[in-house]
């Protein structure tokens, strides 16, 4: 009963333990978690580009190694936090098929974004999603929160006007479907109270599901697998998503609600230093000022206090991570 109710009052940013204090400091350990998750976050979009800009991998194969490779880990990890307990499956179809979704949109629009374009029109989309929820379920923005709201949109339409160095708008599209996916899969799984264990049985669940939609697309789409593809898109589901996931809900215990979603707007950023200085892909001031905005607009809404507060979505981030 005591295990029950401590569960039912934790049904917010963090999966365990008491919430956190809005002026209780942040602990090194919880920076050195959030850290190592920012940047795991952001390993999925320069992964997912450095095996489709290559050519290592088509994006169908490494849709399905990726979750394959999340799946896998997630259940070891969930077994680890077990502790030798039988975990009862927690997960749903219904959110297995939004984690397809998100999955293979997010691949093919790598196939013509860059990994900080892609991450940064991710992201807004994401919080785009949970902010029109929160909306369409009865919540009011005040004034500051609408300001950041159209400042954020206005970024994103500035990002993909037509001119010189615009994206492709079709790999926007997908992005923006991505976005949404994970939005919603991120809203399905702001209740679970053991997010490890629901997080790997959506995984598990996935892999059907992901495997009945290649069997569809392998007819307009060539397959291409290499070792480096496989090791690329195995390293992105399983080390910066599942391991990214695990290590974001340990560091979830000692954040806000508020920084908990603060702390996520620097995926973008280092998705578009990695990309630069990994994969040489060219700065634009187009980048940076749709960026800057959409962020700033971002961080307007999610830094806004209330009374009470909703609680903070956790990161199936991507959310962003994925994210």
């Amino acid at each position: 009963m005591v295990r029950h109710e401590r569960a039912r009052a934790t049904r917010t940013a963090t999966f365990s333990g008491r919430r956190p204090s809005p002026d209780a400091p942040v602990t090194a350990r919880t920076l050195a978690l959030t850290a190592a998750t920012m940047l795991c976050f952001a390993g999925n979009s320069l992964l997912c580009r450095a095996a489709l800009a290559g050519g290592a991998i088509d994006a169908m194969s490494f849709t399905l190694v990726r979750l394959a490779a999340g799946a896998t880990v997630l259940a070891l990890v969930a077994r680890v936090a077990a502790r030798g307990r039988a975990a009862a499956a927690r997960g749903s179809w219904r959110a297995a098929a939004i984690l397809v979704f998100y999955a293979f949109p997010f691949s093919f629009a790598y196939l013509r974004l860059g990994a900080g374009v892609g991450a940064l029109v991710l992201f807004a989309c994401v919080q785009a999603t949970m902010i029109g929820w929160a909306i369409r379920r009865g919540e009011r923005p005040g004034l500051r929160e609408w300001a950041g709201i159209l400042l954020a949109l206005g970024g994103l339409a500035g990002l993909t006007l037509p001119g010189a160095h615009a994206p492709d708008p079709l790999g926007v599209a997908l992005m923006a479907l991505a976005g949404i996916g994970w939005g919603g899969y991120s809203l399905l799984g702001r209740g679970a109270t053991d997010p490890v264990a629901t997080n790997a049985d959506n995984f598990l669940r996935s892999l059907p599901l992901a495997a009945a939609v290649a069997l569809l697309l392998v007819l307009l789409a060539p397959v291409h697998l290499t070792a480096r593809g496989a090791a690329l898109a195995a390293t992105s589901g399983g080390l910066a998503s599942g391991v990214g996931y695990a290590i974001w809900y340990a560091a979830l215990r000692g954040l806000t609600a508020t920084r908990a979603a603060v702390v996520q707007l620097a995926v973008p950023v280092l998705a578009a230093l990695g990309g630069i200085v990994f994969l040489h892909e060219p700065p634009t001031a187009r980048l940076a000022g749709a960026g800057a905005a959409i962020l700033g607009g971002i961080a307007l809404v999610v830094t806004v206090r209330r009374a009470a507060a909703a609680p903070a979505p956790a990161p199936q981030a991507a959310g962003p991570a994925p994210k």
